[in-house]
């Protein structure tokens, strides 16, 4: 191996243990939720899913802020700022004594987040560009994916020998090794002479660039779309696997074959995309989505929403591989044109992508009425939203944009 091979392997595990910050405060809680809700007296059943929710509210705030930031200080003053702030709300979640506090404290975490997970997309693309960015996310995305796979599992484990608290102790415990590996081991990837002044006409210039950018909106929208059938999948899961289908602990093992899924596309993308192209492979995989979810959603329907475990699986499964086909490849399609304002890009890129899941995924959310049909619906529709905006943005690419990405 290489010394540039290996320098550049750290920098993808860098990148992916602050994406995957994200990741854990959601996924390592989950077969929590019922215990938070109770500890704390949330208001209904599906309450429980505002723990979640309000974790991306925040993150969807705080990616309009670092972006721009990182601009003008550079990547890695805004990522310390945003893992600190992290370490604040989850000491604060950690203590909460109400379920309003608890809220709260997921608000500010989740605005901490917000910061090593857009500015390191920003890192990204300071580094890499088209089909080669797009390689490097996936590589990104398939170590990511471990977390989804161990997390839910990991805080089950934790629960065995104590209660959600400790969950937010173990949370704080990894920013803070995410801290140190990026104070004392990544150099910075925005020198000096490419930083842009922190003032708002160049933000906002910047920001008006990228809104009329028809491939950056069209594929930062479709982005949201799927993300939001995952926000109403992840704020549901628990209510799904042990409540409906009565899984109880086994809950992490199921949750993280369907993660598993998402991994392997990850892998599989990473090798096709410098083949096939970007483009040509999102959009087999999204038809295919749409076409696999619609048919689906037929059959829960006749099935009166309760269809066997087994072919419910079996549906997640495949859907979710389609799904992991999209997500580096919609990111990078969205950055593309964005190389000399990767920063505010990035910041709004990422906050339209969370406003627009957050909102679907709250509403599909709590339409759950014990059945799966709110959650499949939720996948053929906004699939449908996906594939439509995405149409929206090829027909209206700049000619000059066209690429063999």
């Amino acid at each position: 191996m290489t010394e540039k091979f290996a320098v550049s392997m750290r920098f993808v595990a860098l990148v992916a243990l602050l994406f995957s910050l994200v990741a854990m405060s959601i996924d390592s809680m989950l077969p929590a939720l019922g215990q938070i809700a109770s500890d704390l007296h949330a208001y209904t059943a599906n309450s429980r899913q505002h723990v979640l929710t309000a974790f991306f509210a925040g993150l969807t705030v705080g990616q309009l802020v670092y972006g721009p930031v990182s601009d003008s200080t550079g990547r890695k003053p805004a990522i310390v700022a945003g893992i600190g702030l992290f370490v604040v709300g989850g000491l604060m979640c950690s203590l909460a004594a109400s379920y309003e506090t608890m809220i709260v404290g997921r608000v500010i975490q989740g605005f901490g987040a917000a910061g090593p997970r857009i500015v390191s997309a920003a890192m990204v693309r300071d580094l890499y560009e088209g089909r080669a960015m797009a390689r490097v996310m996936s590589f990104v995305m398939a170590i990511f994916i471990l977390v989804p796979i161990l997390a839910p599992g990991i805080g089950q484990v934790i629960l065995l020998f104590g209660d959600w608290r400790l969950i937010f102790l173990a949370l704080v415990a990894t920013a803070t090794l995410a801290l140190a590996w990026m104070t004392v081991g990544q150099r910075e990837t925005l020198p000096q002479e490419r930083r842009s002044p922190f003032s708002a006409k160049p933000i906002l210039r910047a920001a008006h660039e990228c809104i009329r950018n028809p491939v950056t909106m069209g594929y930062a929208m479709a982005t949201g779309f799927i993300f939001g059938a995952f926000i109403c999948y992840l704020g549901t899961a628990q209510q799904i696997f042990q409540e409906q289908y009565g899984l109880g602990r086994l809950f992490p093992v199921y949750f993280g074959m369907l993660a598993a899924s998402i991994g392997i596309a990850s892998i599989v993308n990473a090798r096709l995309v410098m083949r096939f192209g970007m483009r040509r492979l999102s959009k087999l995989a999204l038809r295919a989505a749409c076409v696999l979810s619609a048919g689906f959603l037929v059959l829960v329907v006749l099935l009166g929403g309760h269809p066997p475990f087994w072919m419910f699986m079996v549906y997640m499964f495949v859907n979710f591989f389609f799904c992991g086909l999209l997500f580096g490849n919609y990111n990078a399609l969205a950055m593309e044109p964005m190389g000399r304002i990767a920063g505010v890009a990035s910041a709004i890129i990422g906050s339209l992508t969370s406003l627009v899941a957050l909102v679907c995924g709250t509403i599909i959310g709590q339409l759950y009425d014990g059945t799966v049909i709110p959650l499949v619906a939720g996948f053929a529709a906004l699939g449908i939203c996906a594939l439509a905006v995405t149409e929206w943005a090829e027909r209206n690419r700049p000619s000059a944009a066209h690429t063999a990405a």
